[in-house]
């Protein structure tokens, strides 16, 4: 009996390979908790690059209340130190192996947050961050020139995109994807085309898209391949003063400048339950009166969370 237990193996004594393919299927609360203490083992194990790829953190939100000055959102001290805590374990364990970075849109970043970030992520390739509220113009463009190999991004609409658009360009050359959650204006479309005409995926869906804004997209970004307009609140702006007129369907026009795509997804039915949340919401979709993961769909397969 007790040569039985001699022989038993210990916890360090676990093949590291199917320790990495167990610990792929923790969450990054489970990953942070101290796996890596177990053992010499469990800690290479915690090391391991394939498990630091993605970088999901999206089971963390902020715990905030709005507020009618900027940043418009005040958030709990408790909850920025939660998440502070997480990242710079998780950030530490990856060893700037992260490749894709996934946040929750109600997480509100800062600007030491995501310069902490950028600095342990120099191989990132996608981001996924629909909330800027906490973040500087300064802080994202210094965050951006760290990212060289960026292709990807995910973010909120913002007032004044051309000095985005232009750090992009200048520090990004390999950028593709580019998905807003939020109104695209003939601005937003304008900067697009001037400084991303390389762009080759693009996604609006469930937000208000102006019409002219969508034939300067279609026009100007000459190596566009594919555009999701799914569920938008298509507008079109009349001579002044009259008013918006909400389309119901794509005219011609429109529609033989997409046939060059070789993915065009739209979906603009009475009948569709996301249409109907977008109008219902004046096409500033609230993601948070719908199901939890709503706001990760996307009909574009590589830009979906």
């Amino acid at each position: 009996m007790d040569e039985a237990y001699t022989d038993s193996r210990k916890w360090e004594d676990m093949d590291i390979d199917i320790l990495v393919k167990i610990f792929q299927n923790l969450d990054i609360f489970e990953l942070t908790s101290g796996v890596g203490h177990v053992c010499r083992t469990w800690r290479m194990a915690a090391f391991d690059p394939w498990l630091w790829k993605k970088l999901d953190m999206s089971l963390l939100k902020s715990n905030f209340i709005k507020i009618p000055l900027e940043p418009y959102v005040y958030v709990d001290g408790r909850s920025d130190k939660t998440f502070t805590r997480v990242l710079k374990i998780a950030l530490n364990l990856s060893r700037g192996n992260v490749s894709t970075l996934i946040f929750h849109y109600n997480m509100y970043v800062s600007d030491d947050q995501l310069l902490y970030t950028a600095e342990r992520c120099p191989l990132l390739k996608r981001l996924v961050m629909p909330a800027w509220n906490r973040i500087k113009k300064t802080g994202i463009c210094r965050a951006v020139q760290m990212w060289p190999n960026l292709e990807s991004l995910t973010m909120p609409s913002i007032s004044n995109p051309p000095y985005l658009m232009e750090e992009i360009s200048k520090n990004c050359k390999k950028f593709t994807e580019l998905k807003i959650m939020g109104p695209c204006d003939i601005l937003f479309a304008s900067t697009l085309a001037a400084f991303l005409p390389n762009l080759k995926v693009l996604s609006l869906r469930c937000s208000v898209l102006f019409k002219e804004a969508l034939v300067i997209i279609l026009e100007g970004i000459k190596g566009l391949e594919v555009l999701n307009i799914s569920h938008c609140m298509l507008v079109e702006v009349g001579p002044q003063p009259g008013p918006r007129r909400v389309l119901t369907r794509l005219d011609k026009s429109i529609l033989e400048k997409t046939s060059r795509l070789k993915k065009f997804a739209t979906c603009m039915s009475d009948s569709c339950v996301v249409c109907q949340r977008t109008r219902n919401d004046e096409g500033l979709i609230r993601w948070y009166k719908y199901e939890e993961d709503f706001w990760r769909v996307d009909e574009v397969s590589s830009l979906a969370v």
